[in-house]
């Protein structure tokens, strides 16, 4: 993507890194995170960014050792904006000071109150929706104080010379730093996150400031995309590991757009399928689309490599191996395909792992993340594995796909395996597909599926003791989830009324024989994860 104005995100191990890339995006500026000790004078030289930030983290800059901005991004003449330990960095680099506790760690919601001193970056920041200010005008007219979402043990004690001081908050008397001759700019709060409400302003004041054109859309990928799939592909054939979700869809579409009948979809159904997926996925690509498709039903292969697995980890990674195998099968039944297409996204790639073994901590591993084992013979094309899910959603639309199919929830590679928690057994997959579909069904009819991001059942490795009429019942507990989301790195739990979750928990135990008992989760993202494995 170089010939779009690049953002440089220099990741110091913040959990919520991908969020400030999430926020770009969505201001049509592209940006890649890289780890702090992975950015030296020479990849600054060659990634060329029009723009750095320096993202929040975990470690102490009082620390000795602790990470540091490469010194060459001082002398190197486009803005930068550090955040948290990002400011906390440039602070210590320049020559300002940094201290660790004496009661000024701030953690949730804070005010910062603007001072006299006017500053571009904070344009209709301190602005309240009228235009006033939102607890009195204040002298130098920018308005009154402005909530911000603050998680810092450590503070900004001595701002660095050429530094002036244009927000504070009770904790954080430097809360807001800049060096407008320098374009140096500095916070020490969280503007991505949605508790900082017009985060979003002040990262567009940023971009403003460093003159970026605003060239990335969706309608511009499409066409380097395809160009970029042309090129690396040449005349060979391409095998793409279809799940029927949005991601392999989409990327499925984009490829056969690129090279044609040199595509052939392979629809691997490991048994771990919701209710009627199989015949929806090969009726629409095959018929619809007319692509050539191969339906593998390798229930069997799968559903016995899994018999007595527990462990989640051990569940992705036998599926992954799994999948190899299958694909390295029919990729020389197609006559010899040398590449292999994945749906592959950003947040995969951050959250496998620590991307490119970054600072952040491993959540878990995706099964389709890591490269392919040698013996494989084939090489990865992965479309989408600069794009966050919604920028796949846009590029679905771009491309031409329904919207209802665009709108479908996100459903893991794994499948049911991780909706499974404990032992797989065809038993409770059987139960957890119509309880599934009953679930579902009862959010459609509500009109609440585009509301939410994500919705599923689990099956909890759990019997309870329960009664239906005059008998006793030994039957499997069912949990319920329901996030809401913009790119599934964060969510919250979606509020159903009572009545709702009443009214489902009563169908479900009504119509879906093995199931006596139905809970809701409500556990957000973090600390949860999505999924519960």
């Amino acid at each position: 993507m170089t010939q779009h104005d690049r953002l440089l995100i220099i990741d110091f191990g913040s959990q919520v890194t991908q969020l400030i890339a999430r926020r770009l995006r969505e201001l049509n500026v592209y940006c890649e995170i890289h780890p702090y000790n992975r950015v030296d004078d020479a990849f600054l030289t060659a990634f060329a960014p029009k723009a750095v930030i320096l993202s929040g983290g975990p470690d102490s800059v009082t620390r000795e050792g602790s990470p540091r901005a490469p010194e060459a991004l001082w002398t190197f003449g486009v803005p930068v904006l550090g955040i948290c330990y990002g400011q906390q960095t440039m602070m210590q680099q320049l020559g300002g000071l940094v201290e660790h506790g004496h009661g000024t760690a701030e953690f949730g919601r804070a005010f910062v109150t603007p001072t006299e001193a006017r500053l571009p970056l904070l344009d209709g920041w301190f602005e309240a929706e009228n235009g006033q200010a939102e607890n009195g005008q204040a002298e130098n007219g920018q308005g009154g104080r402005e909530q911000v979402w603050m998680s810092h043990g450590d503070h900004v004690s001595r701002i660095a010379p050429g530094f002036q001081v244009y927000g504070t908050s009770p904790n954080a008397p430097f809360a807001i730093t800049a060096d407008p001759a320098r374009r140096f700019y500095a916070v020490q709060f969280h503007p991505e996150v949605h508790h900082t409400p017009k985060g979003a302003k002040l990262y567009e004041n940023f971009i403003r400031a460093a003159g970026f054109r605003g060239d990335w859309t969706m309608g511009a990928y499409r066409a380097e995309a395809i160009a970029k799939i042309r090129a690396q592909v040449g005349d060979a054939k391409v095998i793409c590991g279809l799940s029927g979700g949005v991601d392999s869809s989409v990327a499925a579409v984009l490829i056969h757009e690129a090279i044609g009948d040199q595509l052939t979809c392979v629809f691997v159904d490991h048994g771990l399928l919701r209710l009627g997926e199989a015949e929806q996925v090969v009726t629409m690509f095959r018929d619809h689309y007319n692509m050539p498709l191969i339906h593998a039903d390798e229930s069997a292969l799968f559903l016995g490599a899994l018999e007595g697995v527990s462990d989640p980890e051990v569940k992705r990674k036998t599926i992954g191996r799994l999948f190899i195998d299958v694909f390295q099968k029919h990729a020389n039944e197609v006559g010899g395909a040398k590449f292999l297409a994945q749906g592959t996204l950003y947040p995969d790639v951050i959250e496998s792992v620590s991307f490119s073994g970054g600072p952040s901590v491993t959540i878990k591993s995706h099964h389709n993340v890591g490269g392919l084992p040698e013996k494989m013979g084939l090489k990865l094309v992965e479309p989408l594995r600069e794009l966050f899910k919604d920028e796949v959603r846009a590029l679905g639309r771009e491309l031409g796909l329904p919207a209802s199919f665009i709108g479908r929830h996100p459903f893991p590679g794994p499948g049911l395996a991780i909706r499974c928690p404990g032992e797989i057994t065809t038993e409770k997959l059987d139960i957890l597909r119509q309880a599934d579909a009953v679930y579902i069904d009862q959010i459609r009819k509500h009109g609440l599926y585009d509301e939410i991001w994500q919705a599923f059942a689990a099956i909890l490795p759990m019997r309870t003791v329960g009664v239906m009429g005059d008998g006793r019942t030994y039957d499997y507990a069912l949990a319920l989830r329901a996030v809401t989301s913009v790119d599934g790195m964060t969510a919250d739990y979606y509020p159903f009324t009572h009545d709702f979750l009443g009214e489902t928990a009563t169908r479900i135990i009504n119509e879906v024989k093995g199931i006596n008992r139905v809970f809701y989760d409500c556990t957000s993202k973090p600390p949860g994860t999505i999924e519960l494995e």
